[in-house]
């Protein structure tokens, strides 16, 4: 069984202040800064944040399940603004997931906004099905909030 999730947020940061947040580790230092008791805490096993890079994730206290996810970032594409991570172990794959991947895309909607389009593609078998009512675009859509007030927030008016 194969599903899809997605939702955009419209930010008021230009596509490439976005994209600087995240294609680089700067997105993990907002999560653990802005949203530790909310999406956990990031922390880079290995690598630089380009693809390859293995990242875990600490659920905050009280959330289901093991308390932990590994994800390895399959993407990160420049050209386009894409970037794509993959859960490879702990997390939804503890509960079952074949196949967990979250896609961030950043597309350009004028010099002063941007639109952040959050994707969940996952697959379970279909004994299973019950769980795809875990999946959801909350945290994604939170996260690419809190970069958009970040970003805002942090960049002094134009003069």
């Amino acid at each position: 069984m194969h599903g899809l999730v997605a939702v955009n947020t419209v930010v008021a940061a230009s596509a490439c202040s976005v994209w600087d947040v995240y294609s680089t580790l700067q997105v993990f230092t907002v999560i653990n800064t802005f949203l530790p008791n909310v999406l956990g805490t990031v922390k880079v096993v290995e690598g630089d944040g380009h693809v390859g890079t293995l990242i875990n994730v600490t659920f905050p206290p009280g959330t289901p399940g093991v308390g932990y996810m590994k994800e390895i970032i399959t993407k990160v594409d420049n050209m386009k603004h894409v970037k794509e991570t993959k859960a490879i172990e702990g997390g939804f794959i503890a509960q079952g997931f074949k196949r967990y991947i979250t896609q961030y895309k950043i597309i350009e909607k004028n010099f002063t906004s941007s639109i952040i389009r959050s994707t969940i593609e996952y697959e379970l078998d279909h004994k299973l099905a019950n769980l795809t009512s875990v999946v959801n675009t909350k945290l994604v859509q939170k996260l690419a909030e809190t970069v958009g007030k970040y970003l805002t927030e942090k960049t002094p008016p134009p003069y």
